[in-house]
């Protein structure tokens, strides 16, 4: 039996890259039966069957597994954000953040596009990488102009699985394609009257950059808390989970409860105040959501 890890998943066919090259494979149908689904990522054990193809016989437990995209035993997610068209949005950064956070991931900041922004953006998004660096997140800040930054984030790479996510346009495709220029994904342009950018990542696929792989995906499609709890989400918060075990009160949700130590910290401007209005919007989409069947 060979062993390899699945590096691409197209048209009902698995290729698993081995110390021996890549095979094309299906899945068993004792799969289906069972309800596994294999993703990209997966370690899995295979059968050849001639030259270049083969069954896949066992899935091997994951550490981590992302749905949309679909990928699996993720090392770390790199956030991609624009410094202008599209402008940072912070609230859905902190999505992000969260949705990470919670599968227990090691998150990334990048903000691209540096050398088109105005004075005016280049301090705001100085700015806001002070304060996520402060919360402990990596925040680089990124210019094509300025090449010697991909000497920076290459090492980020190193031995790991990476996933990209950031909204449309943001530059993901390009910022791969500066990292390795041997890839030519397909990059399109941001359309003006919509003001996001046309998807161009159709399925996953893990690339060799960096002595690592980074998953390009067509990206997280939906970005709702539906394994979320209320009780789970301080915890994705890093400054909230410092401060929530002062609270007076054991389930505290640092929202109306008395005492509460996170809410002191805001009010002393430890945690900064959009933070924990983006916390409080999240609460209150995960508090009235409709209960599944």
């Amino acid at each position: 039996m060979a062993v390899g890890r699945i590096i691409k998943a197209l048209s009902g066919f698995y290729y698993v890259q081995s110390n021996e090259g890549v095979y094309a494979c299906k899945g068993r149908g004792v799969f289906r039966n069972k309800n596994i689904t294999p993703l990209v990522g997966d370690d899995v054990e295979f059968e050849v069957r001639n030259e270049d193809e083969g069954y896949i016989m066992k899935v091997k437990d994951r550490s981590n597994e992302l749905i949309r995209p679909p990928v699996a035993n993720i090392d770390q997610v790199c956030i991609v954000n624009a410094a202008t068209s599209p402008e940072l949005n912070p609230l859905l950064l902190d999505r992000f953040l969260v949705l990470i956070e919670a599968k227990h991931i090691q998150p990334i900041i990048f903000i691209t596009k540096m050398d088109l922004a105005t004075q005016e953006e280049i301090d705001r998004m100085k700015e806001y990488q002070s304060i996520y660096q402060n919360i402990g997140y990596e925040v680089k800040l990124l210019s094509s102009k300025e090449p010697e930054w991909i000497s920076e984030i290459i090492p980020y790479f190193k031995n790991k699985v990476s996933v990209f996510a950031g909204q449309s346009g943001v530059g993901k495709s390009s910022l791969l394609n500066t990292l390795d220029p041997n890839l030519y994904l397909e990059t399109a342009e941001i359309s003006k009257s919509l003001g996001r950018g046309k998807h161009t990542t159709r399925h996953v696929e893990l690339l060799p950059i960096g002595e690592g792989l980074v998953a390009d995906t067509p990206g997280f499609s939906v970005l709702e808390f539906s394994d979320l709890e209320a009780e789970d989400l301080g915890p994705c918060f890093p400054e909230i989970r410092l401060h929530m075990s002062d609270c007076k009160f054991r389930g505290c949700l640092h929202d109306k409860e008395p005492k509460c130590a996170v809410k002191a910290a805001v009010n002393d401007g430890v945690i900064a105040e959009f933070r924990y209005q983006h916390y409080l919007r999240f609460l209150e989409e995960i508090k009235t959501r409709k209960p599944r069947y």
